[in-house]
């Protein structure tokens, strides 16, 4: 079967410039991009439940932008005015940069891994341990972070902030697609939440990740393409080898 309609399940691009309109254009396929999931505030008053303080906290350790986004988002709710005292500690220096949204960038109080492991920030927290740190997280969370805070003995909170939910489809909106791409377990999840007689038929998957790839044999669906792989590094590589062969 020729593939002319494939559902990317992740935003559209902000650039004109991405891959994936070379791949559409290439060859003579439709590519929509449509979240399956999507990431939300906790309320105020969820927030509140967990008994949390933020002003009790002289530091904040951010993992995502999303977890910049909600932080910020609740202090509006909650109506906490930060500190200028308050020090940052990001994952990356793009996270770190992203601050800049909310608050005036200095150096002297944001820091920030190289690598985006959590291990290659902890020696900046712990040359800071005299600071009580708040650690905003999702819903869905490991405890690597809390497990490697208390290893260093630094005071902390987690607290969850936001969620991944279902951006559940619309009874009219169409869904006649010969490919869907997945990046997260979420992802799939949503779709058999979208669709509880979906029958995979002709239609093919693909994931990116292992965990996604996973999430699709546990579904009892059948994986078509799978990426990263050492011939294509990206999915849009992979895209584009896979439509050249079934094409």
């Amino acid at each position: 079967m020729k593939i002319k309609k494939i559902l990317v399940s992740q935003p559209k691009p902000a650039s004109e410039k991405s891959p994936y309109y070379d791949i559409a254009e290439k060859y003579g396929v439709t590519i929509d991009f449509r979240p399956f999931i999507k990431v939300e505030s906790l309320s105020s008053k969820e927030f509140r439940q967990q008994k949390v303080s933020i002003l009790d906290h002289t530091a904040v350790v951010f993992t995502s932008r999303h977890a910049i986004d909600h932080f910020f988002h609740l202090c509006t709710e909650l109506r906490v005015t930060i500190p200028e005292t308050m020090k940052y500690f990001c994952v990356t220096e793009a996270i770190a940069l992203y601050i800049q949204k909310y608050v005036q960038y200095r150096k002297r109080k944001i820091f920030f891994g190289n690598t985006g492991k959590f291990d290659d920030l902890l020696p900046a927290i712990v040359k800071h341990k005299a600071e009580k740190y708040l650690v905003p997280m999702s819903d869905v969370h490991t405890d690597e972070i809390k497990n490697a805070l208390d290893k260093s003995k630094v005071q902390h909170t987690e607290v969850v902030m936001y969620r991944t939910v279902s951006n559940d489809f619309a009874p009219d909106e169409p869904f006649d697609y010969d490919m869907l791409i997945f990046f997260s377990p979420a992802g799939v999840t949503s779709l058999k939440k979208n669709f509880p007689d979906f029958e995979q038929k002709d239609m093919k998957i693909g994931t990116f990740g292992a965990s996604t790839a996973q999430a699709v044999r546990d579904a009892g669906l059948r994986l078509d393409l799978e990426a990263p792989s050492v011939q294509a590094p990206s999915m849009a590589a992979a895209l584009d080898l896979f439509l050249k062969e079934s094409n």
